[in-house]
Order: C-alpha cells, then structure tokens, then sequence
C-alpha cells in the first residue's frame, strides 16, 4: 500500500468509527407508555404481529431516505410507526441504529405506544395514528457535557441563540436540507459552539420550527451556562456542543459584531504599546475584578436559595393571589440533601418508584421510620426555582383526607426535592388497566375510589381558602394509601384562581391529552369545568377498566363536521368513521341511547355490582364529559348525586369532542405505501 495514501484512508475511516459507535451505545431516553394509549399488547397478539411487520418494514425501509412512516393491520390491532436518522449519517449506520433501536423496544416495551432515542436515530410506534401531527414533549438528556461550565454565559447564550436559530430556519425552510440542518460558530477566539437540529419529515415548516423553538427554551432551561446539552422530542431535536460530533459539510456563521467593537480593538491595539508595568498593572486588575465577579455570582446565588427558603419558612408566607390572601408554610420541615439521601439510599434504583415528567420518585424513610416519597427534581426540571416555590406555598397548607401531603421539602444547589406522604399502592391507572390488578378493584371500593377524588376537588375549588385549578387530573396523579384512599396529587401545573374569577386563559395548554377538556386544548380556556371533564373521563375509565382513546372523529361528529367544514372552507377531510376508534365517553353515550350500558362495564366488575348504582355513575360522568362548560356540573352537584338518594337526573347531551385542527395526510411519494393503506385524518390540540 502506498504510506503516501494512509493519511487520506483514515481520514474516511475514522467518522465512520465514530458513528458506527454511536449508533451501538446505549439509547439517550426510552418511553413505553408517551402516549394515552398505556396498555400492554399480549405474546402472539395481532398487535404484537402486526408490530413485528412494522419494525421489519421501518428496518428495511427507513435507510434509503433516512425517514419513513407507515401503517400495518387492521383496527383494532393496526400499527402506525415512525422511524428517522440524523441527516449526516450514511445508510449502514442508519440501519444499524434502527436495528438496535428495535431490539430495544422489544426487550423492554410491552405497552401499544412507545419512543425511543438513540444519538443517531430514533422509532417510535403506537396504536393511535401520529402522522403529521406536532405535540411537543420535549425530553432533557442527562450529557456529559453539561456538567461542564462555560465562563461567560450571558454571551455564549447570545452566540448559541443566533447559531440555532440560524440552522432552525435553515432545517424548516429550505426543502433540500430535507429538516436537518448543523452549523457552526466562533463564541471565541480559541472556542466553536457547533449545532445541530432536525424535525421528522411528516410535519410542516411552521411546526417544524415551533416544535424546535420550544426545544430551545428547554434546552436553555437545562443548560444555560453549560458546554453542551441535548433535547429530544417526538418531532425535533436539537443539540450544541462546543466539538465537532456531526459528520456534515461546513456551515459557517459569523456571529454579528457590534460597531462598538471596533473601538474596542483600537484601545486594545493602544494598549499594547503601553509600557509594561501599566500592562501588569490592567492585567492584575482584570483578574482580581473576575475572580471577584465569580464569587459574587455564587454568593448571590447561595443568597438567592437562602431567600427562598427563609421566605418560605417565614410566619407571612406569600401573597399567591395578590388579594392580601396569605398562605403559611408554618409547619412544613425543610430538610438537609444529607437527610434526604440518607432516607433514600442515596437516591437508590432500588427505592425508586417512578418516573414523571419533572424528575423521578423515591420511596424513603425517616430516621424515625416513617416512610416518605422524595420527588427528586431534575436539574434539567421544566420546573425552576419560582415554579418550586409555586407549588410548595400552594399545597403546603392543604389539608384533606382526599389529597396527598406535602412533608417538607429541601433545596440544595441544583437540587430540588419535594417530600410528600408515602402512598403503598402507587397509582390509580396501575390498578385499572392492568388486567391482574384490576382484580383486586370491587365495585366498593371502585366507588369510594370516585368519590374520594370528587371529594378532593371538591375541596380544591369551594372549600380550601383558595380556588385551585388542578389542569392535570389523570389516574397517574391519583395515589392510593393502604387502605385504597384515593389522594389527588402532582399539582406542578395547578393555578389559583380570585374570589370572582371563573375563568382564565393561558398561551401555553399543559396536561394530558384525553383528559383535557375542549375548551382548555383548543382555546387554552380553563376553569373548575375543565376539572370536572377530566373527572368524568377517569369516572367512565374506572367503571369500564378501558383507556380514553382521545381524539377520533366518528360518525357520532356530524355538528363538529359542518363546524369545521365552515369555519375551514379550504380543507379537505377524507374521514374513516370507526367506533372502535371512537373516544370512551363517546362509546358510553352511544350504547346508552341504544339502552346498552350494560355493555360498557368491566366484566369484572358486572357480576357483583348494584346496577342501578353503576348506571347512575356512568349517568353523572356523562354529565362531565358535556361539550359545553355550562352544561357539566359543579363538584358540589357531582358530590350530592353522588351521595343523594336515586332521583331523576337531567339528560346529557352530545359529549364533547376535544380537537383543534384537522389535517388530511398526503404521504409523500418516495414513501411506500403501508399494507392496507388508507387515508387518515389526523385531530390536533392548538
């Protein structure tokens, strides 16, 4: 071989390496239940075969253009997945990353919906159809980077800004970059900040560049300051570092230079021809000023979480509603990190209970053996120090046998920890889609399960000393002590509302689908009625032991159709109607205008239940479930039907059908048509 050649050959080399270990190391984030769809598929199932084609198809496929969709089987078993690569990697890498990210997913996803990320790709599958459809859930990647400081980060978050919104528009924007975009930019004279982003291929430029938009508020959100940092979301991700880790041609930039600059660099070139000992002198003083400077930051840093606590600590507590409506946090402990991890082990795997969206749950004990859950923040938490201290002032006086309690908390440096009362039997939804443990569930205590928790709204919106809007109400966030008490809980997303405030609008809809109410996922309007929508869905989902499917047109939508179809004159809609498709609360009120709401109860529950009293509960949960606000009625009112002697009720009308916008799928033609393809119509929140 020619030595002359070797330098070149591993020149080539080398990326290759690089990414092929990529794409084999461990994946960045897996979800198995992202969805609303959370039960799981069963061995040898139609679904389960239908998945295997899937994953055969998403293999074989995705690696001539890097992204490909599509859908296999009939409902109710149909399939839909989705599968894409970064844009800079070549073909056998791709494919190796999708190979490795199927086995992933099979190993250890047994649930219809699920995700996961690799550095180099990532899948996703579910039951439901995702095509198109932009609904940002973005994901914090613990990296190694950002543990790494930058020194001045008011200016690199400048720089970091211009470069990614540079390539986001780039990425959005220009069909031939086929929405992948990197580039790269001087922050300094010896330093590069290189980016990267990318959006699947299905969404528009518009939601490309909204989804990538939110994933930099996040990403600023986890790594400000920081040498690195990685989002991840079903749609985009992005990602800064400041060494080259793409393998894409040079993207340039040139970060705007001030004209003030220039006088900068005169004084800079004056300086040079000052004596010496005036040059040591400026020297000397620069060092001291930002070693000085450091120190302050920490201080008022320290300062700051030392003010947060005395403030909560204080007799006079907050002002939450600006009404001179004080809440005490008299009486919540504030324990030390050392305490704290002495009571988890450390933050053990073993102690762990769970994951959500803001950090994970520990279980603990005291050292005087009272057991406790820590919810350990994430320091990369959408949650930051003001939302912290929200939701410790809003529920560290809330006392109800219906809600859970808030113990203490602890701040520490990044860390963020919250200590409620520990609950042994977990969550509501473990209990009521799983098939071993739904029978565990009678029909007693079913019903103390539904009026526990409308006695805990109840309690939230008339009779705490503030009304409190939970926005987030999901059997997830129903805990259950020993004795199978129901206890609402998570109230990161809550919002108080005035004396004589009913309702409140917000630009950013936070919750989960299927239990949103309409009005609050396609307006952003919230109120206590959108509580007591997501109370009706749990209420029918508890009698039924099925999950809300969510948004589906059926043929049950003919008032929603001439709405849209007026309001949206331009569209087209190509509609499959399906029952089985179809939302819970709208199976429930067909097969009771049919006089078949027998058919609607769990088996498991039939057998012993009094019937009239389960017809009665599926009648009030109806009545949550209205489309119109108005029409649903109070947490008081829920609370007395529920109570009261069988009377006549009012009649519901037409449940609610929670969309927003409604998109017609035209696949593009370098896909390839899925096995029994049809043309889907997609629903989405705005």
């Amino acid at each position: 071989m020619d030595k002359s050649t070797l330098p070149d050959m591993l020149f080539l080399v080398v990326p290759i390496l690089i990414l092929s270990n990529s794409v084999a190391a461990n994946p960045l984030f897996t979800d198995c239940s992202h969805g609303t769809t959370a039960e799981n598929y069963t061995l040898n199932s139609p679904f389960e075969n239908n998945l295997k084609l899937l994953f055969q198809n998403l293999t074989s496929m995705t690696p001539l253009t890097g992204f490909y969709n599509t859908s296999i089987g009939e409902s109710p078993d149909r399939v839909h997945g989705q599968a894409l690569c970064r844009g800079d990697i070549h073909a056998t890498a791709c494919r190796t990353c999708i190979e490795n990210a199927v086995q992933e997913l099979v190993k250890i996803c047994k649930s219809k919906d699920a995700i996961i990320w690799y550095e180099s790709c990532q899948v996703r599958y579910s039951l439901r159809m995702f095509f198109s459809m932009q609904v940002y859930t973005g994901k914090y990647v613990d990296w190694e980077t950002q543990k790494k400081m930058i020194s001045n980060p008011v200016h690199f978050y400048d720089v970091l800004k211009y470069l990614l919104n540079n390539i986001s528009n780039k990425a959005a924007f220009s069909p031939s970059e086929k929405m992948f975009a990197t580039g790269e930019v001087k922050y300094s004279q010896k330093d590069t900040i290189y980016g990267l982003v990318q959006c699947t291929r299905d969404i528009e430029g518009d939601d490309c560049r909204s989804c990538l938009d939110q994933a930099f508020g996040d990403l600023c959100g986890c790594c400000y300051s920081r040498q690195g940092g990685i989002i991840v979301s079903r749609n985009c991700n992005v990602r800064y570092e400041l060494y080259s880790f793409y393998n894409s041609s040079r993207n340039l930039l040139t970060y705007p230079t001030p004209n003030g600059d220039k006088w900068k660099a005169w004084m800079i070139a004056l300086a040079l021809c000052i004596p010496t000992v005036v040059i040591a002198v400026l020297i000397g003083s620069c060092i001291f000023f930002h070693c000085r400077k450091g120190g302050q930051e920490e201080e008022d840093e320290k300062k700051s979480q030392l003010a947060l606590l005395q403030d909560l600590a204080s007799p006079k507590g907050m002002s939450m509603t600006g009404a001179n409506d004080l809440v005490s946090s008299e009486g919540l402990i504030f324990l030390d990190l050392t305490t704290i991890r002495a009571a988890t082990d450390n933050f053990s795997y073993s102690n762990k209970l769970g994951q959500g969206s803001f950090g994970t749950v520990f279980k603990g004990a005291l050292p005087d053996g009272k057991e406790i859950a820590v919810k350990r923040l994430s320091r990369k938490s959408w949650q930051g120090l003001e939302e912290f201290k929200n939701e410790i002032i809003l529920i560290a006086k809330l006392q109800h046998r219906n809600l859970v309690r808030l113990l203490g908390c602890g701040i520490e440096g990044e860390e963020k920890l919250l200590v409620y009362e520990f609950m042994p039997n977990k969550s509501l939804d473990l209990f009521i889609f799983d098939s071993e443990r739904r029978k565990q569930l009678d029909w007693k205590t079913c019903y103390n399960i539904i009026c526990g928790i409308a006695k805990g709204l109840l309690y939230l919106h008339e009779d705490s000393r503030l009304k409190i809007i939970h926005r987030d109400l999901k059997p997830s966030n129903v805990l259950l002590d020993n004795e199978m008490v129901a206890k609402i809980s998570d109230f990161g997303m809550a919002r108080i509302f005035g004396e004589d405030q009913h309702t409140a609008n917000t630009r950013r809809v936070v919750g989960t689908y299927g239990y949103m109410s309409p009005e609050y996922a396609m307006e952003g309007l919230f109120s206590v009625k959108s509580d007591v929508f997501s109370f009706g869905v749990m209420m029918l989902e508890i009698i039924s032991g099925k999950k809300n499917n969510g948004f589906y047109i059926t043929e049950l939508a003919p008032t929603l159709l001439v709405y849209v179809c007026i309001t949206f004159p331009q569209w087209k809609f190509p509609f499959q109607a399906s029952n089985s498709n179809s939302s819970l609360y709208l199976q429930v009120w067909q097969l009771r205008n049919e006089g078949k709401e027998l058919e609607f109860i769990d088996p498991l529950l039939i057998e012993k239940v009094p019937i009239a009293e389960v017809v009665r509960c599926i009648h009030i949960g109806l009545l949550c479930v209205q489309e119109d606000p108005e029409d649903r009625p109070t947490m008081s009112s829920v609370v007395l039907l529920l109570g009261s002697e069988p009377n006549a009720l009012p009649e519901p009308k037409q449940p609610a059908f929670s969309v927003g916008r409604m998109f017609s799928i035209d696949r593009p033609s370098t896909t390839v048509p899925s096995v029994n393809q049809i043309i889907d119509s997609i629903i989405l929140p705005r």
